[in-house]
């Protein structure tokens, strides 16, 4: 039984048909990536699975439950979380702090003016567990904003993964990232995915990282599937090659 399973799902926004017929599923522990030209579908697909826009038709199954009409905060509860193309965090926050705050919500402390001796102790354990795991201990102290862009990323994913998600989707994680930052957040999404066996799905225009990570790729172009397969199948598709890959047919 897979994990996520989307249905033929289609997105209209006026005239413009932004996901058209979409169908794939994500098994337990499995890593996908999703890649396309631009307008492709990719971040509107993404949307579509963590609740922000409805289908116009199609279905959403996670763990086979119908989660359709599920409202975003509800596949939160179930067990989907996600990053943005933009980082999301508090840059006049340290880094502790963020995880903290994370944490606090994802334990439902967040609407408690004060927490008691047993539940801090509880946090800080988390926090700390998340600062390690993100290779965060070292600047656990600083404030996100004065940090690069890749360590920034890193604080957000790691602020996603205090809501304990079973599938962690990651929209463009090394955007506008150099390859020093770009190899250091490959390397924290590989170590969640094979040492956390975590089930993630990432969107992501850089090929070095897709056939780096992957365990299956999906590829649209104008709304559509365009291809499904391995990294061995995508690179060796000649309708990939000519429709992403700038490769002649």
């Amino acid at each position: 039984m897979s994990l996520l399973r989307v249905d033929t799902v289609s997105r209209q926004f006026g005239s413009l048909v932004a996901v058209n017929g979409v169908s794939v599923s994500i098994e337990a522990g499995e890593l996908l990536a999703v890649i396309g030209p631009n307008g492709a579908g990719k971040t509107t697909l993404f949307n579509l699975i963590s609740g922000f826009f409805p289908p116009n038709s199609g279905r959403i199954f996670f763990d086979d439950r119908d989660i359709t009409q599920d409202a975003p905060h509800q596949r939160v509860a179930s067990g989907i979380s996600r990053t943005f193309q933009i980082t999301e965090i508090f840059p006049e926050l340290s880094v502790r702090e963020n995880l903290r705050i994370a944490v606090e919500v994802a334990s439902g402390f967040r609407l408690r003016p004060w927490l008691g001796q047993q539940a801090s102790a509880q946090v800080r354990g988390q926090v700390d567990e998340l600062l390690e795991l993100g290779g965060l201990g070292a600047m656990a102290g600083r404030d996100v904003g004065e940090l690069t862009h890749g360590d920034q990323r890193a604080t957000e994913i790691m602020m996603s993964l205090a809501l304990r998600p079973r599938l962690l989707l990651l929209d463009e994680p090394t955007a506008g990232m150099g390859d020093k930052e770009t190899y250091d957040i490959t390397k924290l999404i590989r170590r969640l995915h094979r040492q956390r066996n975590l089930t993630i799905a990432l969107v992501e225009h850089d090929m070095r990282v897709i056939f780096h990570l992957a365990d299956r790729i999906l590829v649209l172009a104008e709304g559509k599937e365009l291809a499904q397969g391995t990294p061995s199948e995508i690179s060796a598709n000649e309708r990939v090659q000519a429709a992403y890959l700038g490769i002649a047919a």
